[in-house]
């Protein structure tokens, strides 16, 4: 039997701009074949994401594409949305612009969403691969903790892509459908991810994580065991669970 390897996640490369770019490609991919798996009454189904059913979080990241296609469009909606973070009760800018981007496509039909969404990712994932890179070395953007003060390029590099991804395993979670995962692409996002996570707390630990999307991880010595399904450890940092021990610490999706 071949022995798995266990990666020290210091060691592990973090994805950068180009393999960013073809990771996006796939997972819009994935994204679009979703939404066309889904029957009608998938639509309406309740998601982890409390405001939205499986139609508003697919209207989420069909606007949000648009805003990353169109710098005019990005800057409107985040000034349209700032009046809706406190009619929602949200924290920052963004969840205005997210209500919004759900709002203004509440009359699209099913199939004029998966259009849209077909239309504004390709156009979205030029824009993002033709940024200029002194824009994006620029440390203009400030997230809450564990974030804190990030380049453009962690949003339009892997951040988008990782939104996209994160949707994809709400939308699979809500409707019950198969989520498609692979090693390749999945496990790369899920080992970027684990890479992040562990450099904003910095304890020690030992991570099984199972399933196509798996691995074996490592950083420093002792601290907490843990070992889980791979999508579930991804669901728990982005606070759709409760997590304790090392898994308190989280790391928005």
């Amino acid at each position: 039997m071949k022995q798995a390897i266990i990666h020290d996640v210091t060691t592990v490369p973090r994805i950068r701009h180009r393999e960013a770019m073809q990771i996006a490609v796939v997972e819009n991919a994935k994204f679009a074949a979703q939404l066309r798996s889904f029957e009608p009454k998938d639509w309406l189904k309740s998601t982890d994401c409390v405001l939205w059913n499986v139609k508003a979080v697919a209207a989420h990241v069909v606007g949000s594409a648009a805003g990353q296609a169109s710098f005019p469009e990005f800057v409107r909606q985040v000034r349209k949305g700032r009046p809706l973070v406190g009619e929602i009760g949200g924290k920052y800018w963004w969840d205005g612009m997210n209500e919004l981007q759900v709002r203004e496509r509440a009359g699209l039909t099913t199939d004029e969403l998966i259009a849209e969404w077909d239309a504004s990712s390709v156009k979205a994932l030029r824009a993002r691969t033709r940024l200029p890179r002194p824009i994006a070395r620029l440390p203009l953007l400030n997230f809450p903790a564990p974030i804190g003060r990030q380049p453009v390029s962690y949003l339009f590099d892997i951040g988008f892509t990782r939104d996209v991804w994160m949707h994809r395993i709400d939308l699979a979670e809500a409707t019950g459908r198969p989520l498609d995962l692979d090693a390749d692409h999945d496990g790369r996002i899920v080992v970027d991810i684990v890479a992040e996570w562990a450099n904003t707390h910095q304890e020690p630990f030992t991570l099984v994580l199972d399933g196509p999307a798996g691995g074996q991880y490592t950083s420093g010595i002792g601290g907490d065991e843990v070992s889980m399904d791979a999508i579930e450890f991804c669901r728990i940092l982005a606070e759709r669970c409760h997590g304790t021990g090392i898994l308190r610490h989280p790391l928005p999706l």
